[in-house]
């Protein structure tokens, strides 16, 4: 198993119900379904239109608790869409962790690990969609960088960073060193 140490840059809510936008926390409180207030806050949730394998709003469990990004990730969207940045509030991210490059190539299974003892374990790559494509266009000027929205999907591919779900309760806080173990598939964690 390779371990990584990364940092948490910041830790972001999304609770107000009109938006996924997210808004910074110093510090917030992990539990068993993520966030508590956050829009994706629950050990389960209803089907949508990602799991087709399910009718719309069976309960099922919900992997998509905390959604992390990171830096670099962030920076090479912005590169690619020829603007200055691209925050992690407008990708409707919970966690921006810098230092780990490579981040959305993540293996399922992997763990983040913070010093209060709260841990994250992988459940997979969130794709990019258009819904973060237009909230960055909201922040640009159109004439100056036309369909950002349309370009969000191709400038966010392999880039849009992980989903998790909380596998152990915790506090986390702005700073905080993380450790990355990287799930090998050769030799699992269990």
């Amino acid at each position: 198993m390779k371990e990584i140490t990364a940092s948490v840059a910041a830790i972001l809510i999304a609770d107000t119900p009109d938006t996924f936008v997210t808004r910074r926390l110093p510090e917030t409180r992990l539990e068993f379904g993520g966030i508590p207030g956050d829009r994706h806050f629950g050990v389960t949730f209803g089907a949508d239109s990602r799991q087709k394998m399910y009718p719309r709003g069976t309960e099922i469990l919900n992997r998509r608790q905390i959604t992390v990004v990171s830096e670099e990730d962030c920076a090479r969207i912005a590169e690619n869409l020829g603007i200055p940045t691209v925050l992690p509030e407008w990708l409707g991210a919970n966690l921006l962790i810098g230092g780990f490059p490579d981040l959305t190539s993540l293996t399922l299974g992997s763990r983040i690990l913070l010093p209060s003892g709260a841990g994250l374990i992988c459940m997979g790559e969130n794709l990019p969609c258009l819904h973060p494509g237009e909230e960055i266009e909201k922040n640009y000027d159109v004439q100056e960088h036309p369909r950002l929205a349309a370009r969000f999907v191709k400038a966010a591919y392999k880039r849009r960073g992980i989903v998790c779900a909380v596998e152990c309760p915790g506090t986390i806080k702005v700073g905080d060193a993380a450790k990355v173990l990287i799930n090998d598939y050769a030799n699992p964690m269990q």
